[in-house]
């Protein structure tokens, strides 16, 4: 459980001040399509490029996020009354092509329930590890830097982001860690500090729940999420 909650935690601090940002711009979806389009770089290196090094489907995941990224930059510089159109239908397509991909695959239902849920109680501290640095560099870019936070700096901290996380928790847990905080602080003064303490609450229940119940740790902590931050939308003091 320790590496889970190790996990959880620096994607919730690292995503609480990307969700305030995604909220105040109003690109919802775009959370659940770079992260789809991530998992997707990481169908494809593994299916043509199997047993490769860590690095190799890092730079895949991390390769087809940049690009989603610059493009969703693109539209928003060019058509942004139809940006979310698009994101959304972006994230359908990466969905799709997913599936296509792990049709004739013996595991693929595993495979895309992976994707989609996470298997945070499995992550290993040599995995916490090797992403724990990339968290790192987007906060202390995203605080030390704050011009990083408009224009293609944003789109990019934001790939590097969903990259890792989607890796570590699943593409339902990013897009709730990155959503659900920011909606439970959107009334209040404090916005960081309350989407981090939603943030921090949620991990530790979905987590010691999921041990305990011996429940799939993704759908439990996305329900976590939910309550903790419904329950700060309404006592948090305004």
């Amino acid at each position: 459980m320790p590496p889970a909650l190790a996990a959880g935690l620096i994607v919730a601090l690292t995503h609480a001040p990307l969700g305030l940002e995604v909220l105040r711009r109003g690109i919802i979806f775009i959370d659940l399509a770079i992260a789809q389009i991530a998992g997707l770089g990481l169908v494809a290196a593994a299916l043509f490029l199997p047993e490769s090094a860590w690095w190799v489907m890092q730079c895949a995941a991390l390769g087809c996020s940049l690009l989603a990224a610059f493009f969703f930059r693109w539209v928003e510089h060019k058509c942004p009354e139809q940006q979310e159109a698009i994101i959304g239908s972006s994230f359908v397509l990466a969905a799709s092509m997913a599936l296509l991909l792990l049709a004739d695959h013996p595991h693929g239902g595993e495979e895309i329930q992976h994707l989609l849920s996470g298997q945070i109680l499995f992550v290993t501290w040599q995995e916490v590890l090797a992403h724990a640095p990339i968290y790192a560099l987007i906060l202390g870019l995203w605080f030390a830097i704050p011009k990083v936070r408009s224009g293609t700096g944003f789109y990019a901290l934001f790939a590097l982001a969903i990259t890792s996380s989607v890796q570590l928790v699943g593409v339902y847990v990013v897009f709730t860690s990155l959503i659900l905080p920011a909606l439970a602080s959107s009334k209040v003064d404090k916005k960081l500090l309350t989407a981090w303490t939603v943030g921090i609450f949620s991990v530790l229940a979905g987590v010691l729940f999921a041990t305990l119940l011996d429940l799939p740790a993704g759908p439990v902590i996305v329900l976590s999420y939910i309550l903790v931050a419904v329950a700060a939308r309404l006592l948090w003091p305004k």
